[in-house]
């Protein structure tokens, strides 16, 4: 007969054999069928209906923007139609295709990074600056667009930078980001230390969490916001957070490029600083999403995962089994074994996304624990010295 005295299966880390160790017995059995519903495992429901909300999102938005958005472009139509139509009255001797012809070459001019209006500075696109900011947008997937390769060999050589250096971008913002964590998990352990009696885990890792999403709000939104409203003569503040929010979560639009007004003094600086905030500022994203993710009870989006079933299932054996060897109330995590000793309860599963460096007690789980098992032949078998004659032994 086997004891055993306690028990983890863990989530995403099953036995080679693939089956789950009952907690008496000492048998295996296969790991029970998954929930499924019409033919379909749960998460595929959830995935499902998550699609369509997903779907009702997207025209949601696309009726918000096209009512907002299309009485201002009709405006605006109107104006150049006017302009265009008093241009040609003033100078009636010019072909109106002829002007089309031209106002088509400049937008597509203006549309490839290339102006061509002389109250636009003359600095190049691809000094120094301009291409070391350009080679930032594409590394960090930003991809404004308002400056792109214009010949065969350019557009290669983007092709292959960009797969070497999206990488090496990923590679870089983790590994900054696994630093930031320690202090960042000092900090919990500290809101833990101090708040830990008031307060339940969830409040404090969700204060926690508040805490790190104001730092990066105020010193990445806010106060950057207010420099690049002093900046760029053009833009308001508005347009500045816009700026920071649309950059710093990669969507790039390139309708507000800084650095990029007539006259805009060391331009090549200002580029290179543009940059250097975006990396910073992605690093800082990246760790407030991490320590987002790392409470349980907000990531929702496990439940669309396939081993979110095989959790499901598993935690369905394991209360079953559990209940049946207790044999009735629970006991307070100790049961019973049939040599008269306790043997402390098994905690089946780990719990999904535990916290980064806090510790199973600080975040109110249960501890995890590791299988042990003893055979009762070894005890009751008698040890080599008790089958040693009397006259051999020392």
């Amino acid at each position: 007969m086997v004891i055993i005295q306690s028990a983890e299966v863990t989530l995403g880390q099953r036995r080679s054999d693939d089956r789950v160790p009952l907690l008496s017995g000492g048998r295996y059995r296969e790991p029970p069928l998954r929930h499924l519903w019409l033919g379909l495992q749960r998460s595929s429901w959830f995935l499902m209906v998550y699609l369509a909300v997903f779907v009702i999102y997207l025209s949601l938005g696309a009726f918000v923007f096209g009512s907002m958005e299309q009485p201002v472009e009709r405006q605006l139509h109107l104006e150049i139609r006017n302009r265009i139509e008093k241009f040609l009255l003033k100078y009636p001797i010019l072909p109106e295709q002829e002007l089309d012809a031209l106002l088509m070459d400049v937008v597509q001019a203006t549309n490839r990074g290339v102006a061509v209006t002389r109250n636009v500075s003359s600095e190049p696109n691809w000094s120094f600056g301009q291409s070391f900011f350009f080679a930032g947008t594409v590394v960090t997937t930003i991809g404004y667009g308002h400056v792109t390769p214009l010949s065969e060999g350019g557009k290669i050589f983007c092709i292959v930078y960009a797969l070497i250096g999206i990488p090496m971008t990923l590679m870089l913002l983790t590994a900054l980001v696994d630093r930031l964590m320690v202090p960042s998990t000092w900090l919990l352990r500290y809101l833990n230390a101090k708040l830990g009696h008031l307060y339940q885990p969830f409040n404090i890792r969700v204060f926690h969490l508040l805490v790190i999403a104001t730092i990066l709000v105020v010193f990445f939104f806010l106060v950057p916001a207010g420099v690049f409203n002093v900046l760029e003569p053009d833009w308001n503040y508005l347009d500045s957070i816009y700026y920071c929010f649309i950059s710093l979560t990669t969507i790039g639009l390139g309708d507000y490029i800084p650095g990029d007004s007539p006259n805009q003094p060391l331009r090549p600086l200002y580029k290179i600083g543009t940059t250097v905030y975006l990396l910073i500022g992605l690093v800082f994203m990246v760790l407030t999403l991490t320590v987002f993710y790392e409470i349980p009870q907000l990531n929702v989006g496990s439940v669309f995962l396939l081993k979110s079933d095989e959790y499901v299932a598993n935690a369905s054996a394991y209360d079953s089994e559990k209940a049946r060897i207790q044999g009735g109330p629970s006991l307070g995590g100790v049961m019973p074994s049939s040599l008269g000793s306790s043997t402390t309860s098994a905690v089946p599963f780990g719990s999904y996304g535990a916290g980064y460096g806090a510790t199973e007690e600080e975040l109110g789980r249960p501890s995890r624990q590791i299988v042990r098992v003893k055979s009762r032949r070894e005890e009751d078998s008698p040890s080599p010295e008790d089958t040693t004659p009397v006259h051999a032994r020392p």
